[in-house]
């Protein structure tokens, strides 16, 4: 794997350096996981503005390993920016749970039978949140209820250990999201730096941890 190094820069305030290529405190940098991933879908990544200081999160991480994303933060988005894309049809990753209905979530469009046949004119939405967050997200965007969605299929055990889960296969916004790639375009050795990437990651945080 090769490392990527990080520019520090000093913060306003006395605060500690932060670099200037993850956007995390110096002594957190996370630029030496970073591979890019020769990817064709295009991924956009909308995350909740509380998971942007928590440093279990990988949405940041996901981000610089993919050429071809971009992440927002916020809860409320423009519905031109999720939806509007000339040359790509845009998918929604996230489960279609029946629940969802009674708190005013529409259900989704059917995704088309031959949706998935072209992975270069696809574009994946991905929501970076908790289960609570993400489903807030959704309900407060109604053009993001108006994707079809992409349901991931046969879900590995999470090696997400540094964040505890409900259940088994739960995964983080990183190992989601890789699994959907994996879905859509079926080059699983492809897509194993960005899983080595996070497994790195899951390290490095876990060693922070226990020296705290």
């Amino acid at each position: 794997m090769t490392a990527r190094q990080h520019h520090p820069v000093q913060a306003a305030g006395g605060r500690r350096q932060q670099c200037a290529g993850c956007q995390r405190p110096q002594n957190a940098c996370i630029c030496t996981w970073v591979t890019p991933v020769a990817h064709q879908v295009e991924v956009l990544i909308l995350q909740h503005p509380l998971e942007v200081n928590n440093p279990k999160g990988t949405a940041r991480l996901l981000h610089l390993c993919l050429p071809h994303s971009r992440l927002l933060t916020g809860e409320v988005f423009d519905a031109a920016v999720l939806c509007a894309s000339e040359s790509r049809h845009t998918l929604l990753l996230y489960p279609d749970m029946p629940q969802d209905r009674a708190l005013g979530i529409a259900a989704p469009p059917a995704l088309p039978p031959d949706a998935l046949r072209d992975a270069a004119c696809l574009r994946l939405v991905v929501l970076d949140g908790t289960w609570r967050k993400s489903r807030k997200m959704l309900h407060l965007n109604p053009a993001l209820q108006q994707l079809p969605r992409l349901s991931l299929q046969g879900l590995p055990v999470s090696r997400y250990r540094i964040r505890q889960t409900h259940q088994p296969d739960q995964l983080s916004t990183l190992e989601a999201t890789c699994a959907a790639l994996i879905q859509i375009e079926g080059n699983a050795e492809k897509f194993q730096v960005l899983m080595t990437a996070f497994d790195g990651f899951v390290r490095q945080q876990m060693g922070y941890l226990a020296s705290h």
